[in-house]
């Protein structure tokens, strides 16, 4: 099934992911993972768009963000892709694309699939078992999240806050999500909500959407379309 038009309406929170073109790096020292840090630091910010979740891997990017506007991921991630090639390309003397594509990204239902996200994008490193604890990769958002570190780039959704009323609390309950890693199943619909374009949350999350915004956010019903004779019978 084809993807669907890339759907982001402001105040609705999007899994994004951004890869290198055929998975090839691009990250490949420390400066390179700092600036595109930097950059996304910036362009959220002008574009108003929040930050909650994200994990810079060696050849892709994963971020959960809400925007403002409509078109603020649209900007933030054209701006951001644009700046980020033109430092890569200076910096490692190449030229060309760096980027497979457009970025993809996903509705995500807050209610009962956003701490999932959460979980999904800092447990990256340890899915690639590049780390035993998403604390020792350095650069995801799990250390603001779970440990209090502070970082410009984090701004926590009002989900995460009502893991406890203090800081401690807070940070406490959130590290305890990550006791259970996600099940096979779980990551498979994740991956094909991004995939496809496609909303990650509840049927009625989906029909919710739907009616609101006159766009479908989940997979057309399957089966061959009917003949005429068949549809006069």
């Amino acid at each position: 099934m084809a993807r669907l038009p890339r759907f982001c309406p402001a105040g609705l929170a999007q899994h994004i992911v951004q890869r290198g073109n055929n998975r090839s790096v691009c990250f490949a020292s420390k400066e390179d993972f700092a600036a595109y840090a930097h950059w996304l630091d910036k362009y959220s910010t002008k574009f108003k768009v929040a930050i909650h979740a994200w994990v810079f891997m060696t050849n892709h990017v994963h971020l959960l963000a809400t925007p403002s506007t409509d078109d603020g991921i649209q900007l933030m991630m054209q701006s951001l892709g644009r700046r980020y090639v033109q430092y890569f390309n200076f910096a490692y003397r190449r030229s060309g694309t760096l980027w497979e594509g457009r970025y993809k990204s996903s509705l995500v239902d807050t209610e009962n699939y956003l701490l999932v996200c959460y979980r999904y994008i800092e447990l990256n490193p340890v899915r690639a078992t590049m780390v035993d604890d998403p604390a020792d990769y350095s650069w995801s958002s799990y250390r603001c999240n779970a440990l209090g570190v502070g970082s410009s780039l984090c701004t926590p959704h009002d989900n995460y806050l009502s893991l406890g009323k203090a800081e401690a609390e807070r940070l406490y309950n959130y590290r305890e999500l990550f006791k259970s890693r996600l099940d096979g199943p779980l990551v498979d619909d994740i991956r094909n909500a991004l995939n496809k374009g496609l909303a990650l949350g509840s049927g009625r999350f989906c029909d919710e959407v739907e009616v609101l915004y006159g766009q479908r956010v989940k997979p057309a019903k399957m089966g061959r379309p009917k003949k005429r004779n068949e549809e006069e019978s």
